[in-house]
């Protein structure tokens, strides 16, 4: 059965930057790359199981294909918007007097001078020897001051280099974490788009999940809104799940921080496409906020595609974009329907995909199928920020699946 996306005006809110996509290309690189890394155990004391809930926008609104929230850092209390990201381990955000280079971004940049509740974290201590696993360089030792000095790159030559320091992080008004694991970046350049930094949601042992694992259980939840004058949420802690099915998370993900997800086949208009759930065995999948295009191995991209295109027989196609290459252009069409696309998973969850999670709009005489192919069938299939859209996922780490529920939010 065809989907029914509505009026056309909603592709006007979709990010358009024409960088996204290669940019997009890089952030798989690298998650290919750090998956060779693994993590330790480690747990850091908080108080009793909570909960908060934050409000999430869309990157749009800072120029980013990402999503962010606000939290306050430091005494007195500091307001940053900062990316949230399962894909990523170490938070940071940029502080005065950026020693080096600091980039534009939205809200004052943090002075840890002016906080009561900051302090630095010695070369020699286990806080920053562990730094290593989380961001794939040896930490560096201040020669004057002792401290721990990190430095994480991203696939796309984006970087962030400061001191590993201590810091209380308020939540909300009732939740605030001290002595907080953070990069104090001294040195920041790339395209964080306006942002203040990245909050870590990945497991490594300095990740945020895991700092606050005695507070919030190792358990949160999130829905990505679907355009960027809808907000949604970010919840640390126990939520309502009564409508969420779960699967566990598989064992890609044993050996890193990413949280792995068995796929066992896709449903394209209501029939099941002919893909052997050995194809995405072979690889492995993921789940990742931070990549916005799901890549699929190339044997199941070329069935879905191919199944796509004989329901859009109706629309005149407009030439490829970057990394898609089938698009439409829906510029003289009021309404658009498309083919229901689900996805399902180990444990017998089905997750049908909301029409704005299937395309991805350039322009409105460009819009497209918003999937793209790994070079083989070995590579891993990431399940990026697109398809997540309005979906309620929930992470429940220390029992060790990951939920989805429909219409989690607009």
């Amino acid at each position: 059965m065809p989907m029914i996306v509505g009026n056309k005006h909603e592709f006007t809110t979709l990010p358009t930057h024409s960088n996204i996509l290669d940019l997009d290309k890089e952030r798989v690189n690298y998650i290919h790359s750090k998956l060779l890394l693994s993590s330790k155990n480690n747990k850091i004391d908080q108080k009793l199981a909570s909960s908060a809930n934050l409000t999430a926008k869309s990157g749009s609104l800072i120029g980013s294909a990402n999503y962010f929230v606000t939290v306050g850092l430091g005494t007195p209390i500091r307001n940053l918007s900062l990316v949230f990201d399962t894909g990523s381990d170490l938070t940071w955000t940029q502080c005065q007097p950026c020693s080096l280079s600091c980039y534009n971004q939205q809200d004052d940049i943090f002075d840890p001078s002016m906080s009561t509740s900051y302090s630095n974290i010695t070369c020699t201590s286990s806080d920053c020897t562990q730094i290593y696993a989380a961001t794939g360089r040896d930490p560096r030792c201040a020669r004057l001051t002792n401290a721990c000095i990190y430095k994480i790159q991203y696939a796309d030559e984006s970087f962030s280099e400061g001191y590993i320091s201590q810091e209380r992080l308020t939540i909300t008004q009732t939740d605030a974490i001290d002595n907080f694991l953070f990069g104090c970046g001294q040195n920041n350049q790339g395209l964080f788009n306006g942002s203040a930094g990245l909050l870590g949601l990945g497991r490594h042992p300095i990740s945020f999940i895991e700092q606050t694992s005695q507070l919030y259980n190792k358990t949160f939840s999130y829905c990505l809104p679907s355009t960027s004058s809808d907000t949604s949420y970010l919840t640390f802690g126990a939520t309502n799940d009564s409508d969420v099915k779960y699967t566990p998370f598989s064992n890609v993900s044993n050996n890193s921080s990413f949280y792995g997800l068995d796929i066992i086949g896709i449903s394209v208009g209501g029939t099941q496409l002919p893909i052997s759930s050995s194809t995405f065995f072979s690889g492995g999948a993921i789940i990742d906020s931070g990549t916005v295009i799901t890549r699929l191995p190339l044997t199941a991209y070329v069935n879905l595609r191919d199944s796509f295109q004989k329901g859009m027989t109706k629309y005149p196609i407009a030439s490829s974009f970057s990394i898609l290459d089938t698009c439409y252009d829906f510029s003289g069409n009021e309404m658009i329907s498309i083919p229901k696309i689900r996805f399902f998973f180990r444990g017998g969850v089905a997750v049908e995909l909301a029409a704005l999670g299937i395309l991805y709009a350039e322009s409105l005489d460009q819009v497209c199928l918003a999937f793209a192919a790994n070079e083989d069938d070995s590579d891993i299939t990431i399940f990026g920020n697109v398809q997540q859209r309005t979906l309620k996922v929930v992470y429940d780490v220390g029992g060790g699946k990951i939920g989805f529920g429909s219409n989690g939010c607009k």
